[in-house]
């Protein structure tokens, strides 16, 4: 394990690159250990420079997607078919952990944002 602090943009995409390999490293092991702490520093870094008002995992989904001038049938294919996306972004069915792994690749929302708890509509 040989981690540094994230100063700068370089040390932050380094850091990502990073856990990508590591993060489904086994608890307890000196990678499940290094990948803990490497989420910690990441995290840290996104709140300092790449805030996002929500912590809302859709809404950040949907914020990200206005910004990459993106549409509902764009993620088609990155979360599901067609009718998958539809319940996610309408709040009909909860992100699993494939499918936050695919939005951080494309989106580069942090799965820390993605993570977070959000109620479903009522059907």
């Amino acid at each position: 394990m040989n981690l540094k602090p994230i100063k700068n943009e370089t040390d932050y995409q380094n850091a990502l690159k990073r856990l990508e390999v590591i993060l489904d490293a086994p608890v307890g092991t000196k990678e499940g250990d290094e990948a803990e702490i490497l989420s910690l520093m990441i995290k840290n870094y996104e709140n300092e420079h790449y805030p996002i008002d929500s912590s809302d995992p859709i809404e950040a989904i949907k914020i990200r997607m206005e910004e990459m001038d993106l549409r509902q049938k764009d993620l088609v294919g990155v979360i599901g078919g067609k009718s998958r996306v539809s319940k996610i972004l309408n709040r009909k069915k909860k992100l699993t952990v494939d499918m936050i792994r695919e939005l951080e690749r494309i989106l580069h929302i942090s799965a820390s944002v993605l993570v977070n708890d959000y109620k479903l509509v009522k059907k």
